[in-house]
């Protein structure tokens, strides 16, 4: 299968992915093509991917949608440490089941253990990178950021 073809799948894959475990509502924007460095400005989580396609898979967002979907999904705020380690298990979740959407589709993918980082950080060491933007109704944000190592 073609680079095009697997990344429209992984893309397709992040959105059902998102869809499935997020139970709040949300719109995604068009991807954006982008190139290094990308510029994180809160919280996000890292997750590398092997297999079909090789890459990261990046939740960047901040603190009130980390809270704003914790409380949907847990009726409870998620405050202090809480922030990060939900952090990084809401990535674990959507990379997670991003691999299950995809398997049915004999796209078989692995993942590591998420990375968690806060603050303003810039990435470097990608190739490609197709951003997803992610608007609530809150009108907080959240961008799935999908490097791709070829």
């Amino acid at each position: 299968m073609s680079t095009a073809v697997n990344i429209q799948k992984l893309l397709n894959g992040a959105i059902t992915s998102l869809t499935n475990i997020v139970p709040v509502k949300f719109d995604v924007l068009a991807p954006v093509l982008t190139s290094e460095p990308y510029e994180q400005k809160e919280l996000s989580v890292l997750i590398h991917i092997v297999g079909a396609i090789k890459g990261r898979l990046i939740l960047d967002t901040n603190i009130d949608v980390i809270e704003l979907i914790g409380l949907s999904m847990f009726g409870m705020n998620i405050e202090g440490e809480m922030v990060e380690s939900f952090t990084g298990e809401l990535g674990n979740m959507v990379a997670g089941n991003l691999c299950t959407v995809l398997e049915s589709d004999d796209f078989v993918l692995d993942i590591s253990t998420p990375t968690v980082m806060t603050g303003k950080t810039k990435f470097y060491g990608f190739k490609k990178a197709f951003k997803l933007p992610v608007r609530f109704d809150s009108g907080s944000m959240m961008n799935i950021l999908l490097t791709i190592d070829e």
